[in-house]
């Protein structure tokens, strides 16, 4: 990095803790003139435009510095929050599992933030999902009831006498009712929320697991709680004799069951 980069990226560091992420912008993007070469550059850029909104600028930024180093975990965790609010829910997620499996295998302190992130993506991935089951479930009822009621005034239309009009009405309208009843069924199992399997809660965070680890006395947590625990006081939690970073192992069978739950109530994030 040369001498010029150098000071403009630690003045647009003071600007931006500073929260003047305008000006602090504008000196990443001097440094990165001084230097194209260096990929802090870009995801010092990319922090102070994810302050701005600027998503596809964000994008951008992160694409740069992953050309230059494709493996810099904080270029995979800004371009998760910045396709996030653009709704690109499948490249969010990508970028945050990426971002979380770089923390892990670097012991990276930002562990905690990522989980978190891989969550929320998670989350808002269920929910849009969700909205689209509730459309289609609106649209196929209005389909349905508009279907019968035609049928209905068809067999109206073919009978004169009022005696047997009104059985006519009085079946087609019993016949809807029913109808309706099955989708309110149907809605209400969909909103009916499900409680917490205590097996996916950690008793560290008390918060849903996403990837949670065993210890040596086969008890499981999540990963970035005990990491962070660790980091502390290289005790176990429970039994309080001596456990290190490197003696926990992932709970392969615990983690299925809980992607599996969470795929089907994605609410649980916010549990």
């Amino acid at each position: 990095m040369s001498g010029k980069s150098i000071l403009l990226k630690e003045d647009g560091n003071r600007r931006f803790q500073a929260g003047d992420y305008v000006s602090a912008e504008g000196l990443y993007s001097k440094a990165i003139i001084a230097d194209p070469s260096n990929p802090t550059l870009y995801t010092n850029r990319a922090m102070a435009r994810l302050k701005m909104a600027l998503w596809e600028s964000v994008i951008a930024d992160c694409a740069e510095c992953l050309k230059l180093s494709p493996d810099n975990m904080k270029a995979h965790y800004y371009l998760s929050q910045a396709h996030l609010p653009l709704r690109n829910y499948a490249d969010a997620l990508s970028h945050a599992l990426k971002a979380y499996d770089l923390c892990v295998k670097t012991l990276d302190k930002s562990l905690s933030a990522v989980t978190a992130q891989v969550l929320r993506c998670k989350k808002e991935k269920w929910e849009d999902q969700d909205k689209r089951r509730r459309r289609e479930t609106s649209d196929l009822e209005a389909e349905v009831l508009g279907l019968l009621e035609r049928e209905r005034d068809a067999a109206l239309g073919e009978e004169s006498a009022s005696g047997a009009r009104g059985e006519i009405e009085a079946e087609w309208t019993a016949k809807m009712g029913r109808m309706r009843t099955v989708f309110d069924k149907a809605r209400s199992a969909e909103e009916k929320r499900q409680r917490v399997p205590e097996w996916a809660i950690d008793d560290i965070s008390f918060g849903f697991m996403h990837d949670p680890v065993i210890t040596k006395t086969g008890k499981s947590y999540e990963r970035a709680s005990i990491v962070e625990h660790l980091r502390r006081q290289t005790t176990d939690p429970l039994t309080r004799e001596p456990l290190y970073i490197s003696e926990l192992r992932p709970n392969l069978d615990l983690k299925q069951a809980c992607d599996e739950f969470l795929k089907d109530n994605g609410w649980v994030v916010d549990w």
